[in-house]
């Protein structure tokens, strides 16, 4: 085994009360670079590439209550080649980060407080909270992008080592939201970002070469909450969704987020280099959807799957928290309280015509697909279930459009797993044939691992687990970069 701690950040301690401060949400502060780990099985040697993974990780939780969005970014990597893996962890070391750990305290107000607590001007399209670059990863011209969810700078670090280059020189003034997507195609990279002025939205196109080539508005109606966006192999789709900052509490500074139930949803189509007035409008059932699965090209039409939110806006959980924001901070995480369901909306691009209807009724989200087939029509689908009252992985489904047929996998009880995207086999000549890789914080063994799981005997359980260093946080967004097509991008040998 070797196994390095590399750095252990200086940090004030967490709050144990706080339910997103402990237990599985206990923040990591220790760095490591770790090869020949345990390994429970046999690493296959069929599987090529890296997975990555953010994590909320609150060096010093922020002023008021905390939310696990607030915390700062910490990156997780392992990769894989020739049936060995190495791991690598890292603070994102953004502007916030370096800030606060000068002053040796937090300075930024978070998500659940006044912004007139934060002792410095903030990022993104809130304008007062940390842009923590804790939310989303994606890998674009041979590096991670690590990405914020209410628009921030974008951080790149190299997806094998962790080595950070700083911010992207490309992201506009009004930032980068988190779910960029990457064409694995074409190699292009989409993104949109969004504020409190007009147009209220950008989207733009980043080359293979990463550099600009494309960047246009989406007007909108004012200030709106996009988390995310999806794209076909010629269009671009975005969301105007009826929960946003209620507009009277913006004019006195406060970020107050309101479901307006008799607003429709709104769907903008734009060709990918195309102009604002090239957009096609289409409106829906009001919703607010957190994460859209994949969308491709059928005749006329276009096909959108993501997941519909029954209750955009949840009451409070119960809880013994002495701050009574807390059952409503815990509500807004906890999927069985807005109830997401895998969800399908068709767009029929000659007559203007939406038509929609769910694919499941279980409660679903954080969706994986095949990405050699993003853009285009997939057969399988792969969701995670979640533990009530809770933002914490439980298990996963896997669905197969072609027959309605789903499997179900069990993490296991007290084991707590990541968004667990699709590894192809080396060799692949089925979209299903390949892995879905995720990090598990086991609560029982007070330790995590790394799991692949065979996606063509998905409920048979992990073909190998591979023990880390360390028992990590739980958070958010993770992906997969293919080996083969990451060391082109490097310009590194095959």
């Amino acid at each position: 085994m070797s196994i390095i701690k590399v750095n252990t950040v200086p940090h004030s301690e967490p709050d144990p009360r706080h339910p997103y401060m402990s237990g599985a949400w206990t923040p990591n502060f220790d760095e490591y670079d770790a090869t020949e780990m345990e390994v429970i099985g046999a690493i296959p040697s069929d599987i090529d590439g890296v997975y990555v993974r953010n994590t909320e990780n609150p060096v010093h939780g922020s002023i008021g209550l905390y939310h696990p969005f607030d915390g700062d970014g910490m990156i997780h990597a392992i990769s894989f080649r020739d049936g060995k893996a190495a791991y690598h962890n890292r603070f994102v070391r953004t502007k916030g980060f370096q800030a606060e750990a000068e002053a040796g305290k937090a300075l930024w107000a978070g998500l659940a407080d006044d912004p007139k607590l934060s002792t410095r001007p903030g990022w993104g399209a809130h304008g007062s909270i940390k842009d923590s670059s804790s939310t989303d990863v994606v890998v674009h011209a041979g590096n991670i992008l690590s990405t914020f969810y209410q628009c921030g700078e974008g951080y790149r670090l190299d997806p094998f080592t962790l080595e950070q280059s700083g911010t992207e020189g490309w992201v506009p003034i009004d930032g980068i939201s988190a779910h960029p997507k990457v064409d694995e195609e074409t190699g292009e990279l989409l993104f949109f970002n969004y504020s409190t002025h007009a147009p209220y939205m950008h989207y733009g196109v980043v080359g293979p070469d990463n550099k600009l080539k494309h960047y246009i508005p989406i007007p909108l109606p004012g200030p709106r909450l996009p988390h995310d966006m999806a794209y076909t192999k010629n269009y671009t789709i975005f969301a105007d969704l009826p929960l946003f900052w209620d507009p009277e509490a913006l004019k006195h500074g406060r970020h107050a987020a309101r479901f307006f139930k008799d607003i429709p949803t709104r769907f903008a189509i734009v060709p990918r280099y195309g102009s604002p007035d090239q957009i096609k409008w289409f409106e829906a059932d009001p919703t607010y959807v957190l994460h859209w699965m994949n969308a491709y090209e059928d005749g006329d039409e276009i096909v959108l799957d993501g997941y519909f939110q029954e209750v955009p806006m949840p009451g409070s959980i119960p809880t013994d928290h002495p701050d009574p924001r807390m059952g409503h901070l815990m509500a807004y995480l906890d999927e069985h309280s807005f109830i997401p369901k895998l969800h399908r909306w068709r767009f029929n691009m000659k007559t203007g015509a939406c038509t929609e209807s769910h694919l499941d009724d279980r409660i679903l989200e954080f969706g994986t697909f095949n990405n050699e087939y993003a853009g285009k029509k997939a057969r399988y689908a792969y969701s995670t279930t979640t533990k009530p009252g809770w933002f914490l992985f439980t298990g996963a489904v896997k669905h197969d459009y072609q027959t309605g047929q789903s499997q179900n996998l069990s993490f296991g009880e007290g084991r707590f797993g990541s968004e667990s995207p699709f590894a192809p086999r080396v060799g692949a000549k089925d979209e299903d044939d390949g892995y879905l890789v995720s990090f598990i914080t086991d609560m029982n063994e007070n330790r995590s691992e790394c799991v692949l799981i065979d996606a063509k005997d998905f409920e048979a359980g992990p073909v190998c687990r591979i023990i880390l260093p360390h028992r990590i946080s739980s958070g958010t967004h993770a992906t997969w970069a293919d080996g083969p097509r990451l060391r082109a991008a490097r310009g590194e040998a095959a």
